[in-house]
């Protein structure tokens, strides 16, 4: 599990097909990572196959790469970190998991002042899961919803520290980002569903 507060950037350095998948080879500062430990990266879940000093490799399989954007991915490309959480560490964003429930579009990006907003197009079965000041994970970062302003659209609000030390900052319009919904609404629509189709 991750709180969706990335803690690191890094560059993909090679990708390669092998039998384990998609690989990629992420160049980062993180020290002390071992075989099998989780990282999120760009928001997905994915799991160290084999590390060096500076570097990790991990791999998306075909089941990834169909609800993900990872399958474009190329070297050169700058993605957002974080390592798993550790018992009894800080939970600064909220419950995210890693498992990207699918890609939105930027829509729009405008300043207002000292903030940033950002317009996504979500997928039309993540809306109903959105609700004002509201947690929505995207690309890795724990985000608060700032308004919904349309049908299957959300806006949010990036401060001036998540542009310095996320990918967020270089967003534009047309851009895919991996959207994750919050975990507790989903629970929540998955035990109303009997009662809500009678």
């Amino acid at each position: 599990m991750f709180t969706g507060l990335v803690d690191a950037t890094g560059v993909i350095e090679r990708v390669t097909q092998s039998h384990a998948g998609r690989e990629f080879r992420i160049r980062c500062a993180y020290e002390g990572l071992t075989d099998g430990e989780s990282i999120a990266v760009n928001g997905v879940c994915l799991t160290v196959r084999e590390r060096g000093t500076g570097w990790f490799d991990c791999a998306a399989v075909v089941t990834t790469l169909g609800r993900t954007t990872l399958g474009d991915w190329e070297a050169g490309r700058a993605v957002n970190l974080e390592r798993a959480m550790r018992l009894g560490d800080r939970m600064g964003g909220h419950m995210v998991l890693g498992h990207v429930d699918g890609v939105a579009r930027v829509e729009r990006v405008q300043q207002d002042e000292d903030a940033t907003l950002v317009d996504l197009v979500l997928p039309s079965e993540l809306s109903e899961l959105m609700v004002p000041h509201g947690s929505l994970t995207v690309d890795g970062v724990s985000l608060t919803v700032n308004a919904l302003p349309a049908p299957e659209r959300v806006q949010l609000s990036l401060i001036e520290f998540t542009r310095r030390h996320t990918t967020l900052g270089a967003l534009s319009e047309g851009d895919a980002v991996h959207v994750e919904a919050d975990v507790v609404g989903k629970y929540v629509q998955r035990l109303v569903a009997p009662y809500l189709a009678r």
